[in-house]
């Protein structure tokens, strides 16, 4: 069974009107959101300044101050961002960004990036970049250019083509949440945060963490043809990516930063020498944010099967 993991993700900062997300914005008005991007909610955890929701494919946040949401499948996200416009108004927004990841199979999307960026520049005018090569992994990213300067961290790690032995063990109908908790170490990983999480069938999951302010998301796509695990989070996770590196054994993985300056000198001492670089990207953004871009390869040494494809079955792939 194919599933598109890839997921595409927008941030919305809203101005300093004395107006909060949390308190002001009731949830019915994210649950009419995330249905405008074809998915649903199925749970919320919250603590005083930041409300989790796990949705249907993938993961909202939402603060007094912005929201983060990111939905994977067939989603149609921009249709959710345009429904926050239309309903609270252009001009409570003081920074928005989209961004979206290639996917495994982009045809089979209901919009590509450049559909989604002439929905959102009939209300925003911004700018549009792409991290990493187009023959490769790569990350387009559209920003409205205001004189915001945007300090907060954030990092992505994106995992791609897990080993068959990760990929088993997550595809077991019979495992647990709790099991893949202690397969990927959250207990060591996120002492005190508040964890909700969600099994999918026949296979994969999801899990958000929140404490206090600090948040992070993993949603697991484990099937071999198309296995792909993700993390979102404002914790560094390129100082924790050697235990989640090697739980998954990935042939291939992206690391996004922004804002953090030192992400060079992480990658140099947290990343396993083995991975070899394919894609170096910095960029200073007009809004004062930073942004790093790294996509790893495992080069291989040995030679594999072609791929059959059953042409019974779903044509994604032909």
């Amino acid at each position: 069974m194919f599933f598109e993991g890839s997921e595409k993700k927008v941030e919305v900062i809203i101005k300093d009107i004395g107006f909060s997300l949390i308190n002001d914005v009731n949830d019915e008005f994210w649950y009419q959101l995330v249905d405008k991007a074809n998915a649903k909610i199925l749970s919320c955890i919250q603590n005083d300044v930041c409300k989790a929701f796990i949705l249907s494919e993938s993961s909202l946040f939402v603060w007094h101050n912005r929201f983060i949401i990111l939905t994977c499948g067939v989603t149609h996200l921009v249709n959710a961002i345009e429904y926050f416009i239309q309903e609270q108004g252009v001009d409570v927004i003081e920074h928005l960004s989209y961004q979206r990841k290639n996917e495994y199979y982009s045809h089979a999307q209901p919009s590509c990036f450049g559909d989604d960026v002439k929905v959102l520049t009939q209300y925003i005018k911004g700018k549009a970049l792409r991290f990493g090569e187009m023959d490769s992994h790569h990350t387009f990213l559209f920003y409205n250019d205001t004189d915001t300067q945007l300090k907060h961290k954030s990092y992505e790690l994106l995992t791609y083509q897990i080993s068959e032995e990760a990929s088993n063990k997550l595809t077991d109908t019979q495992i647990s949440a709790d099991e893949i908790r202690i397969f990927l170490q959250l207990d060591t990983l996120l002492p005190g945060f508040i964890l909700d999480d969600h099994m999918f069938k026949p296979y994969g999951y999801s899990v958000n963490a929140i404490k206090e302010d600090k948040y992070l998301t993993i949603h697991i796509t484990p099937q071999a043809e198309s296995s792909y695990v993700s993390f979102e989070s404002n914790i560094n996770l390129i100082e924790i990516s050697p235990i989640l590196l090697e739980r998954l054994k990935p042939k291939s993985f992206d690391l996004l930063s922004f804002n953090d300056e030192n992400f060079e000198d992480s990658i140099e001492q947290y990343i396993d020498q083995k991975y070899v670089s394919k894609s170096l990207v910095k960029q200073n953004l007009t809004n004062g944010c930073q942004v790093h871009f790294a996509n790893y390869v495992l080069p291989q040494k040995e030679f594999i099967a072609a791929a059959a494809f059953d042409l019974l079955d779903s044509h994604h792939e032909l």
